[in-house]
């Protein structure tokens, strides 16, 4: 099951995320990512006291969000079966997913809650995946995603 807060990176250390394992990986998703623009933004436009804040826009990235960059680390750092990958989510995560495998020439399988916006629903099937409504909640999806996992040998 591919899972973006744990990374399987071969050669890398398994742990937490370091400034040193991003400069490892960032080549290899290089290609397949935008660079994606900062803005500085005053929180006094914001209501808030006076303080300079930058933005990283990454709602302009492939499938809108930052997700994807850790989708195309996991399918880029390991081996993906047949069976090609698995995920569950809300819609973002899936998002990134579907598109990381589109793009790698993989097969998704995305379950998604019943609760899920409908524009989320619309992305994932817009990159090729497989879309499951895998029930009412976010841990009835889950749980499907597991028992898929189990059955196919999916990632």
């Amino acid at each position: 099951m591919l899972n973006t807060s744990t990374l399987d990176t071969g050669t890398l250390d398994k742990g937490a995320i370091t400034r040193e394992r991003i400069a490892a990986v960032e080549p290899r998703i290089r290609p397949y990512i935008r660079h994606t623009p900062v803005m500085r933004v005053d929180m006094a436009d914001f209501g808030r006291p006076s303080f300079p804040v930058d933005l990283k826009l990454e709602c302009l990235q492939h499938s809108g969000s930052f997700k994807a960059r850790g989708a195309f680390t996991n399918l880029l750092e390991r081996q993906v079966p047949e069976a090609g990958v698995v995920a569950a989510s809300g819609g973002n995560h899936g998002a990134a997913v579907a598109y990381a495998a589109m793009k790698l020439g993989h097969k998704a399988t995305i379950f998604v809650p019943e609760v899920s916006p409908p524009a989320k629903l619309e992305r994932i099937r817009s990159y090729g995946a497989e879309l499951v409504v895998g029930g009412a909640r976010y841990a009835e999806a889950l749980a499907a995603s597991e028992d898929f996992a189990e059955r196919t040998g999916a990632l």
